[in-house]
């Protein structure tokens, strides 16, 4: 039996007449009256009762014909979600980020216009460091990545770099340096500073401490903060100072003063990361609306 018969019978169950069941399918009256009795015979059933002038279904042909449309309908809703997920528009989506990277209005501004356009995706989060995220993805536990170059993007990763986000000195609001508009890195030089352990965020470690250097000094680190945002919470403790990505200037407004840096621009990498091999179209779906959110401020801010 193939979903043509269904197709077949159903048209004359609805009809009630071989000639307009022919012409709405577009065949020719005889060999349409041979499928419909060829199904009867494989069913071993009388679908129609032919015996009056007019033919009308049987009891048996009654319930064959719910069944036959629910299968139809079925048929239609399964080539519908087939075709939905080989455009991407269903399925699932796993995101991994960095902490900094959640602050940051292109990461949130790709998640609401993908949200928007494919809202019958699920998308699952997670936040690691960089460093954990590459290997993640090597693993195969997450589809793409916000992650903060640079890094060691080894064979068969590729990323894409987003933006080049502002890094600001954070120093408590009662720094002599908290009156100022901006501040040169050199003049940071006699102060404490909280970092983040290189290992874990080799990419804005690196940043920071080779700009320090090219300064001319090395930054006395007095503490290490596992996450950015307790480097801001102990900047506003007066333990240091320390020098962050613009964007984590909404933590602790009132007890950390950020100031933009003179001289030569430094700067803290935005990129996305992913297979090189990915086949997903959902997962492509939304790395193109990640482009599309750095097209809309141009290459980087």
């Amino acid at each position: 039996m193939e979903l043509r018969h269904l197709r077949y019978f159903l048209a004359v169950a609805e009809e009630l007449n071989f000639t307009r069941a022919a012409e709405r399918l577009g065949i020719s009256q005889p060999p349409l009256t041979q499928q419909v009795k060829a199904l009867e015979a494989e069913l071993g059933v009388a679908l129609f009762d032919r015996s009056a002038y007019r033919i009308e279904l049987t009891d048996a042909g009654r319930i064959f014909a719910g069944e036959a449309a629910r299968i139809l309908g079925d048929a239609r809703s399964a080539v519908q979600a087939a075709r939905r997920a080989a455009t991407g528009a269903t399925g699932r989506v796993r995101v991994g980020f960095t902490e900094s990277a959640s602050f940051n209005s292109l990461v949130t501004a790709t998640l609401r216009s993908f949200r928007s356009d494919y809202p019958a995706v699920e998308i699952s989060l997670e936040e690691h460091p960089s460093t954990e995220l590459i290997e993640a993805l090597r693993a195969g536990r997450l589809d793409t990545a916000f992650v903060r170059p640079p890094l060691p993007v080894r064979r068969g990763l590729t990323l894409d770099l987003l933006e080049e986000e502002p890094l600001v000195a954070a120093v408590p609001t009662g720094h002599p340096l908290a009156g100022r508009s901006r501040v040169e890195l050199g003049a940071l030089a006699a102060e404490t500073f909280i970092l983040y352990p290189r290992a874990v965020r080799p990419g804005l470690a690196d940043t920071v401490i080779a700009a320090c250097e090219a300064a001319g000094f090395t930054p006395r680190v007095g503490q290490y903060a596992p996450q950015l945002s307790s480097t801001i919470n102990l900047v506003a403790a007066s333990l240091g100072i320390s020098i962050v990505p613009d964007s984590m200037r909404c933590l602790q407004a009132r007890a950390v003063t950020y100031l933009p840096l003179s001289g030569e621009p430094l700067h803290a990498l935005l990129g996305i990361a992913y297979r090189t091999d990915e086949g997903s179209s959902v997962v492509h779906n939304f790395i193109d609306a990640a482009r599309q959110s750095r097209a809309a401020r141009g290459r980087f801010r």
